[in-house]
């Protein structure tokens, strides 16, 4: 067994599916192991697009996707895709092939340091110089980009060490469980959040976790208080839940952002700051609880009074077990905000216009996607107007 096969057992050891990319002359070795896996290769057309789909599938399933690339130019065309999934958060392994290492073959042919590239835009980056390494760098890579906060991680295969024969197994797939949160933080945010006359819960994109979604129904069906997604938490607890009131696109001035504005407990779930806020504190106003997996980056738009840290579902669940039924939240207020964003938000302009409204639009699109149907969007005015009414 050579390293490239040594390498795609470890990936299958991972569960890995499907590696997305572009064959060239410095990954042959890594194709032709793949031909006979049970991992299905899914060509691109471009090394960008390859790097897209297996942060994508980090995104949809939590566990590293995986993409393949040659050197040089075809290398330097996943750096996009791996800032987007650094940014979004998303585990994805970046495979890349290179020259011969212990013998030079065409000079400085295409040759550039990707690892040194890859170093401020991964969690880890690593030129495999062994084929005694490939295990246990597939393993660490692949766990570096499950960890909080997930992301993308790197690892570089020359075409010689793909040819070096190799002995030794794929590392086994240890479950790792995330840090319970303080027994006190949650009684202290529990005690703030009965004590609230209008709190808001806020869902940003470090709730998209695992079990996550199903300790949030528990507690706003407990507590019966009202709440909002970032448009990175959109989708985390389903939009039509009576008490929510949409998704925060705009920067202000929208009608979510009264109830922002009127909130005295914000209960921010997830918060990332690679978000656009969802709201710009302000001293002495509002009181803001930080539930997340790290504590909050402290600046000028974001300094929250509370912090509970620690596994986010975990974190709700203590949560739902200590707060009651909120008999005092001036729900009158929300249902009203509410009923202003169902009439003026998501209803359909029932005149035809030209050019079309955005509400038509995205009512249309709407309309003709199945339930679990799943879009694409670059960015850009359309996208806050999909954010909002989708």
């Amino acid at each position: 067994m050579n390293a490239a096969e040594m390498f795609v057992k470890a990936l299958e050891n991972e569960g890995v599916q499907y590696v997305f990319g572009i064959p060239g002359e410095e990954n042959l070795a890594m194709l032709e192991a793949l031909r006979t896996s049970t991992i299905q290769l899914v060509l691109t057309r471009h090394e960008q697009a390859a790097g897209f789909m297996a942060a994508t599938v980090g995104r949809l399933t939590g566990k590293p996707g995986v993409c393949l690339s040659t050197l040089g130019p075809g290398a330097t065309n996943l750096v996009t895709a791996v800032s987007y999934a650094l940014l979004g958060g998303w585990p994805a392994l970046f495979i890349t092939g290179q020259k011969p290492i212990t013998k030079s073959k065409q000079g400085r042919f295409q040759i550039l340091d990707v690892v040194r590239m890859m170093i401020p835009i991964t969690k880890l980056t690593r030129q495999i110089v062994h084929a005694h390494n490939v295990p246990g760098l597939v393993r660490e890579a692949c766990r570096m980009a499950e960890e909080e906060k997930p992301g993308p991680v790197h690892l570089e295969l020359p075409e010689d060490i793909a040819a070096q024969e190799a002995d030794g197994h794929p590392f086994p797939v240890i479950d790792h469980y995330r840090p319970n949160p303080s027994r006190r933080a949650i009684k202290r945010a529990a005690e703030t959040i009965a004590a609230a006359r209008r709190p808001l819960l806020v869902i940003a994109a470090g709730a998209d976790r695992e079990n996550v979604g199903h300790e949030l129904y528990n507690l706003l069906y407990k507590t019966g208080i009202f709440f909002c997604s970032t448009q990175m938490g959109k989708g985390v607890v389903d939009e039509r839940h009576p008490h929510c009131l949409g998704t925060a696109a705009l920067s202000d001035g929208d009608y979510l952002h009264c109830a922002l504005g009127m909130a005295d407990v914000i209960v921010n779930v997830g918060h990332d700051v690679v978000e656009k806020p969802p709201f710009f504190m302000r001293d002495g106003d509002v009181t803001v609880i930080h539930i997340a997996q790290t504590p909050a980056p402290i600046d000028d738009v974001y300094f929250p009074q509370q912090e509970v840290v620690g596994d986010v579902a975990e974190t709700i669940k203590g949560l739902t077990e200590q707060v009651g039924y909120c008999e005092d939240v001036d729900r009158e207020y929300f249902e009203r905000i509410k009923a202003e964003i169902d009439r003026n938000v998501y209803h359909c302009c029932e005149t035809e216009t030209v050019p079309i409204r955005p509400q038509n639009f995205v009512e249309v699109v709407r309309q003709v996607m199945p339930e679990d149907g799943i879009l694409s969007l670059d960015n850009g005015m359309y996208k806050i107007w999909f954010a909002r009414n989708y």
